[in-house]
């Protein structure tokens, strides 16, 4: 059974400001998800500071999630790259990289691209090292961006690959 004609092209409208409507409504949820991590998991930059200086702390490994632009400009030292978080590519290569680690080893992951509330990156890391099992695992809580945040703050800065 097929449609009369004098109803396609509205149906055809219809469908189009749906989709429309379901993009941007999803587009949002994934721009804004960073705020839905639990403040349990968060650490804030002082502190990691402080566990990267102290000489009897373990040292986390070190993900940094974001834009590969980002990472040659300015890093934590001794942090790695993976690639974003918020495509699959990203996460395949993280699950990658953590796969042979104790559950239990401190992972801190971060981005610093953009505003907290906008990061696409650090929720789908997280979950994807919660799926996996890990259990101490840390997002860095960068507020405004890498360079406010870390960066003119004085903290440790590395650059290039």
């Amino acid at each position: 059974m097929s449609l009369p004609i004098k109803f396609r092209p509205i149906l055809l409208i219809f469908i189009f400001i749906f989709g429309t409507v379901a993009i941007a409504l999803t587009s949002g949820v994934l721009a804004y998800q960073a705020s839905l991590i639990p403040g349990s998991r968060l650490i804030n930059p002082d502190d990691l500071v402080k566990i990267l200086r102290s000489p009897n702390s373990t040292k986390p490994l070190m993900i940094q999630v974001g834009s590969h632009v980002l990472y040659t400009q300015a890093h934590i030292p001794g942090s790695e790259y993976i690639g974003p978080a918020s495509s699959e590519s990203g996460l395949q290569l993280l699950r990658k990289r953590v796969e042979p680690l104790p559950r239990n080893k401190l992972i801190v992951i971060y981005c610093g691209c953009c505003p907290w509330s906008h990061c696409p990156n650090v929720k789908p890391a997280d979950d994807a090292l919660k799926t996996m099992g890990f259990t101490n695992v840390k997002v860095l809580y960068i507020s405004n961006n890498f360079g406010a945040d870390w960066v003119e703050k004085g903290f440790p800065v590395a650059k290039g690959d």
